[in-house]
């Protein structure tokens, strides 16, 4: 082989190795931002020197770095319900949420009356706004719009146009319907990554099939009803199809009319066609509530420039509330959690 021949085959293996930059839409984080405050909330006992409670503060930035430091992502969303966020699906269901107003003191070994835990939650969350407008993040929230909807749109949108690899981060399972190849679920509660495979073992079904397995079951923390006699146990012994391939909410009415006389529970789905139907509304992400206008300002964000690191006002505000050694080095947590996200 003369200079030349090896020169060229150098070039070549040289173009053949040539690192490909990332780019902002490669690896896109969304995060369940009230889920995430409220899980962090109740279980961080945290006070500063006033004493005054800031766990739900604290915590949420402090798992967002940990969700930064595992995911690597090149990009980041954090989507809040709006206010009046339910009120849509409750037209729908009146029934729907109608147990979150529940009065109870979350964390009553700090709190001493359920009137100072809600001024304490309502403080922290504008508060921890205030720092998100410092990071290179975008948060969205629109009047009347549940985060679920947003970050529906979102991640199909990002997959579709983007070929993205998606991340929601939520302890909500209604997200598990939307996990594809590229879209992925990361449950806190659990510390575990839901992915088509992780559906299929846990639950038996493709995640598609997981809106219909939900209806049918219902979800007693939205106040949704389930057909009375079905459970997790049987539900596949009922309709062992849902395990086979994708089907629809016909498909179940259909093979309800086929076994009508096999057992009581297909007797129950049809009698509750009409309840099922707006059951399935409800949960239906791949349908998000959102109006054209909600939709075309995020097709608009997709595209907008990520916002750039404020270090400086970001640190003065976690010196004012007193974060302290809830997370140790502030300055390099701050340089090396946001060094890999795309601001083009």
């Amino acid at each position: 082989m003369d200079k030349k021949d090896l020169l060229k085959l150098l070039n070549n293996l040289d173009e053949e190795n040539e690192i490909i930059p990332p780019k902002k839409h490669d690896r896109v984080l969304l995060i369940d931002g009230l889920n995430l405050f409220f899980r962090n909330f109740a279980m961080l006992n945290f006070v500063n020197q006033e004493g005054l409670h800031v766990g739900g503060l604290g915590g949420f930035i402090r798992s967002l770095g940990t969700l930064i430091n595992q995911i690597q992502p090149t990009s980041i969303y954090i989507i809040f319900d709006g206010q009046g966020s339910a009120t849509n699906r409750k037209n729908i269901n009146s029934e729907y949420k109608s147990n979150r107003n529940i009065r109870r003191i979350t964390n009553w070994q700090v709190f001493n009356s359920l009137e100072d835990e809600n001024e304490a939650k309502i403080n922290q969350i504008v508060r921890l706004i205030h720092y998100l407008k410092c990071l290179p993040v975008k948060v969205v929230s629109f009047p009347k719009v549940e985060a679920d909807d947003i970050i529906a749109y979102l991640s199909k949108k990002l997959e579709s146009k983007h070929n993205s690899k998606v991340f929601i981060v939520s302890s909500d399972k209604d997200f598990i319907q939307l996990i594809t190849d590229n879209i992925i679920v990361y449950r806190p509660i659990e510390k575990d990554y839901y992915t088509k495979e992780t559906v299929k073992e846990k639950f038996g079904i493709p995640a598609k099939n997981f809106i219909l397995y939900k209806t049918l079951l219902g979800d007693s923390s939205d106040m949704i009803q389930g057909i009375k006699g079905l459970g997790e146990k049987g539900i596949l012994k009922k309709f062992p199809e849902l395990a086979e391939k994708q089907i629809s909410l016909d498909d179940i009415f259909n093979i309800c009319e086929n076994k009508l006389k096999e057992h009581v529970i297909y007797a129950r789905i049809l009698q509750s066609i009409s309840y099922i139907e707006k059951n399935y509304l409800i949960m239906d992400l791949a349908n998000p509530m959102l109006d054209d206008k909600e939709k075309l300002f995020l097709d608009h964000l997709m595209e907008e420039k990520t916002p750039e690191l404020n270090n400086n006002t970001f640190l003065k505000f976690y010196h004012e509330d007193g974060l302290g050694h809830l997370i140790k080095n502030i300055e390099y947590w701050l340089t090396n959690n946001f060094k890999n996200i795309i601001s083009k």
